[in-house]
């Protein structure tokens, strides 16, 4: 990872509430460029909260959110998109009818994208397959007959085809094999080496251990702290992870 620069995306007291329901809560953290982020909790810390309001899916109750210097409001993800933060999410969302080409280049525009030529469709959806996996994938298939993994496939592909400087990957490593997933490890690494940035959400340790250069826990909807990865064990973030009530308990024991 490069030395210290200006933040490449930035929470400043972001909080979200649903009613009574405090999903998130006045979070303030900064991304660097050149590097790997993992945020790190257990079910309902606040994860998926900061995944939507960072990819503008849902608009923040207070706080604010910065990218690349500029200020993002409200609810938008047509327009964080267009800013250079591509979001994948564990759900594999495809249009089932349509090929598997034309789902990794939709939305990408005109000239670029589905109303290209079948050709040039094809190279583009090759190229970005090639970077997330070996495997042979029939390019005129139906995306509604592909496995769970091959589709998570596809759809990583569809959000490096907009060649973003951003990714956001939520648990999309769940379904893969091993082969798959240190395909797409390595082009975590090499985004981040191009001075990309990467948030990387994830409950395998081991994967986190790996990848991220800083680790964010999250718990009950709040920060408990931002660690070097290099300076902070497994066992200790699943400390920090931990409800209130078992780290008492261990403490005592």
């Amino acid at each position: 990872m490069t030395g210290e620069r200006a933040p490449m995306l930035e929470a400043c007291g972001l909080s979200k509430r649903y009613g009574e329901t405090v999903a998130l809560s006045n979070v303030d953290l900064a991304f660097q460029p050149g590097s790997v982020h993992a945020i790190l909790g257990e079910n309902g810390c606040g994860k998926s909260t900061l995944v939507k309001l960072l990819s503008g899916i849902v608009a923040p109750s207070s706080g604010t959110i910065r990218m690349l210097g500029r200020p993002v409001t409200g609810s938008n993800p047509a327009r964080i998109q267009q800013l250079g933060l591509a979001t994948v999410f564990q759900e594999v969302l495809l249009a089932p009818e349509r090929s598997v080409a034309d789902n990794i280049v939709l939305g990408t525009g005109s000239a670029f994208g589905w109303r290209a030529g079948r050709s040039a469709r094809h190279r583009i959806a090759a190229a970005a397959l090639s970077r997330v996996t070996s495997l042979p994938i029939d390019l005129d298939a139906p995306a509604g007959s592909l496995s769970l993994a091959v589709g998570q496939l596809v759809v990583l592909a569809r959000a490096l085809v907009r060649r973003p400087k951003i990714l956001v990957l939520d648990e999309v490593t769940a379904a893969l094999d091993l082969g798959d997933r240190n395909a797409v490890f390595e082009m975590i690494e090499d985004h981040a080496r191009a001075g990309g940035l990467v948030l990387f959400i994830s409950h395998r340790m081991d994967e986190v251990m790996r990848l991220a250069h800083r680790v964010t826990v999250l718990r009950n909807g709040q920060l408990v702290d931002t660690l070097e990865t290099a300076s902070v064990s497994a066992e200790r973030l699943l400390q920090l992870m931990a409800p209130a009530t078992a780290r008492e308990l261990d403490h005592a024991l």
